[in-house]
């Protein structure tokens, strides 16, 4: 009797000319996914129609219809246009990889391969996918969330947000722009983040929504430094400066605290969670020098260091009582500049990337 096959399995088609190949890479991949070995273009085109695949792996030289023009007809078809498509091939010159790459294709591997890289280089992209989807999703989650646990959250970050809006209302006429520009920064950079295939195991663990909904809470602790410090318009003294910086302490332990009130209230804790590691580690830097424990490296939680470009940038552009707006172009490049210094120098490398999209932000 034939074994059966998990139907919760990701599908893979795999498009090859040749039949050694096609046995090769099914053997590989069975044990974890769900595989069609196709052996022509046309026939390709033909089971979309019946049946949509989470990724497909292709040759790039085929008879008839080559690996070029198969991605180029999925592009065509919305229906198809979202399928993410791997190159299997011998073509390693960088012309054709670039070819490939520009045509919409995901990621170039080059045989021979081995079995091992297949499989990893499948899995992270196939993580990519998934959490890329989560990011398009994003504006339109909450009207789609229906189950306990999610509604739970949706409560307790609206019952949060509401009272942190009043709050800030009067504090600050311009913390609240803030807040909504360091959510769509964070965005952009966390997208960017997983195209790159960067810290993709740990994000993958994480509730998209869930995480840029919990950023408005970074700087919650400002509540309780005086309008005297956080409204004075000329420079800070040294005693002044670091009354400004127990606001670190102070939000975390005010969300703590909240999070300890909540225990058996609800199932999913992770939206204090992230805006916890959020208020605790946005002011850390990459070297250790900065507040409030002097954390080095990647020992500051990656929620933390991604909030650090999108609140610093922000400051950086805004008017306070104490400067004139940076620039644009400035700002980029003082970040730039603290790349492994201020900043983790990958992110930084993926901030570098989206700047001008920070830029386009930064005229809300």
């Amino acid at each position: 009797m034939a074994p059966r096959i998990d139907p919760n399995r990701k599908i893979i088609m795999l498009l090859d000319d040749n039949p050694t190949i096609l046995e090769i890479g099914k053997n590989i991949l069975k044990d974890l996914y769900r595989v069609y070995p196709v052996p022509a273009g046309e026939i390709l085109l033909d089971l979309l129609e019946e049946i949509t695949p989470d990724l497909i792996l292709s040759d790039v030289d085929m008879p008839g219809l080559n690996g070029y023009e198969v991605i180029s007809a999925l592009k065509k078809n919305p229906a198809w246009s979202q399928i993410p498509v791997i190159f299997l091939t011998s073509r390693s010159d960088e012309n054709s990889e670039l070819e490939g790459l520009s045509l919409g294709a995901i990621d170039y591997i080059f045989k021979p391969f081995s079995a091992p890289l297949l499989l990893k280089r499948i899995e992270n992209n196939l993580q990519i996918v998934e959490q890329k989807k989560q990011l398009l999703d994003f504006n339109s989650a909450l009207e789609e969330m229906v189950d306990k646990k999610t509604l739970q959250v949706v409560n307790l970050q609206n019952s949060i947000m509401g009272t942190l809006a009043d709050l800030i209302e009067f504090r600050d006429n311009t913390t609240g722009n803030h807040i909504i520009r360091t959510q769509r920064y964070l965005k952009i950079l966390l997208e960017k983040t997983l195209e790159e295939g960067l810290y993709v195991d740990e994000i993958s663990q994480w509730n998209l929504d869930i995480f840029i909904s919990s950023s408005p809470l970074h700087d919650i602790g400002k509540i309780a430094i005086s309008d005297t410090i956080l409204n004075k318009p000329g420079k800070l003294t040294p005693d002044e400066i670091e009354i400004m910086k127990k606001h670190v302490e102070i939000g975390v332990q005010a969300i703590r605290k909240i999070e300890e009130n909540m225990k058996g209230l609800m199932d999913d804790n992770s939206f204090l969670r992230h805006a916890r590691l959020i208020a605790g580690g946005h002011h850390e830097k990459w070297d250790g020098s900065g507040y409030p424990l002097g954390l080095q490296g990647t020992d500051i939680p990656l929620e933390g260091r991604l909030m650090a470009f999108a609140d610093v940038y922000d400051a950086l552009i805004s008017s306070r009582p104490y400067k004139r707006p940076m620039p644009t172009d400035e700002a980029r490049k003082w970040i730039e500049s603290g790349k492994g210094t201020h900043f983790d120098p990958y992110l930084s490398d993926v901030f570098s990337k989206v700047a001008d999209q920070f830029a386009k932000v930064a005229r809300y």
